[in-house]
């Protein structure tokens, strides 16, 4: 733990929040049998606002490496401390990433190796070495040296899904079962050890949407953090002109995406490169208005419950996750059924009680998730206390 810096972006920590509070809102509704249409993920291609929740999530990660390479160079911490700090936080996500994912069971022969922690390790880690080493902080031509290799990634994932062949499938098959990522997860890890949910139907479980190739444009999405903050925060350009080009950076992604459609399908599942721009756009416009709103106008009333949720986002992701698993496995009896029910079960039949419909009781259920992990982390927000891996 550590003491909260005054000297930190608030449109950061207010965009980080939005992200985690709208990622618990959307992973457990009442019941997903009611759930309006963008609150939960294109079932394969296409996208919705809940699709672009993750890839936003990288783009922040991308750009606290900017701050926090600058901060500690400003400081004179050697680069080899930088690196091992580097490698220290990527061990702790990718072993607290496994915990969640085991949690509370923890059944070893079917433990999930993929996940979200863990794909935000790996881009950390790699994105953070190559703005250490290659792009080089105090360096002048350092657009050109992220633009090259967000470019070559994307259309180097392209390729490979486009040329390289699924033995038994052939090339090019962008279906949950014969697409080149869940091919190479299935080889490596074997089923038992990637995603429950990832299934085929007739076929059981054929992929995972964290998987090994997918990360690669993920790596893309964090670099296009990482020029985000470059240029936001090292540019001799008035805010204005950062704003206005931000936008129309954010614009021109998305159209070239929503193009380049038809070719390469957007898919948040093997993350296709048309679905890294589509989600990088989106979430450079998007914080792009929170900087405006937040840090420009000073409008931030509206904001606090982002602010505590921005603030310690990895506890906040880690305790809504323990709290979802625990509200299934706990069960009670109720007045609502004759035999137990588990606790999310009661919960959206409680929620049922206030009149609403179906698909806004099920959303209040979620927004009552969000307010009690909030509620949570406010004592240690209120304390300025950071939790950090």
């Amino acid at each position: 733990m550590q003491p909260k810096h005054n000297t930190r972006l608030v449109s950061l920590d207010v965009f980080r929040g939005i992200i985690i509070g709208f990622m618990i809102l959307v992973t457990d509704p009442g019941t997903y049998s009611y759930v309006y249409p963008q609150l939960r993920h294109a079932e394969w291609a296409g996208a919705t606002a809940t699709d672009m929740i993750f890839p936003a999530l990288l783009f922040m990660v991308g750009f606290s490496i900017v701050l926090s390479i600058k901060s500690r160079l400003a400081h004179h911490t050697p680069n080899n401390k930088i690196v091992l700090k580097m490698f220290y936080r990527t061990i702790i996500l990718i072993i607290l990433g496994l915990a969640v994912n085991g949690f509370p069971f923890y059944d070893w022969h079917n433990l999930r190796l993929n996940g979200i922690l863990q794909r935000i390790a790996i881009c950390y880690l790699l994105c953070g070495l190559f703005y250490l080493y290659v792009v080089k902080p105090a360096s002048k031509n350092n657009i050109t040296k992220l633009l090259i290799p967000i470019v070559v990634l994307l259309v180097g994932y392209w390729l490979m899904l486009f040329l390289i062949p699924v033995p038994g499938v052939g090339t090019y098959h962008l279906d949950s079962f014969g697409n080149l990522p869940a091919y190479i997860d299935r080889s490596i890890f074997g089923i038992n050890h990637l995603w429950f949910y990832g299934t085929t139907p007739g076929m059981g479980v054929t992929y995972d949407p964290e998987g090994l190739l997918s990360t690669i444009p993920a790596i893309a999405s964090t670099l296009i953090g990482v020029l985000n903050a470059q240029y936001w925060l090292h540019t001799a350009d008035n805010q204005s002109k950062k704003i206005i080009k931000a936008s129309v950076i954010g614009v021109v992604l998305i159209i070239t995406a929503l193009v380049l459609d038809k070719y390469f399908p957007i898919n948040k599942r093997i993350w296709t490169s048309t679905f890294t721009m589509l989600s990088s756009g989106v979430a450079l416009l998007v914080f792009t208005f929170v900087y405006i709103i937040v840090d420009i106008k000073k409008w931030r009333k509206w904001s606090y419950i982002f602010m505590v949720l921005g603030s310690n986002a990895l506890l906040a992701f880690i305790l809504s996750n323990v709290i979802i698993d625990l509200l299934n496995i706990i069960t009670i009896h109720s007045s609502f059924s004759p035999t137990k029910l588990d606790l999310h079960a009661w919960g959206n039949q409680l929620a049922l009680c206030t009149g609403l419909s179906p698909v806004n009781a099920s959303l209040l259920y979620a927004i009552v998730l969000v307010l009690l992990n909030t509620l949570l982390i406010l004592p240690l927000y209120r304390k300025n206390i950071l939790v950090r891996a």
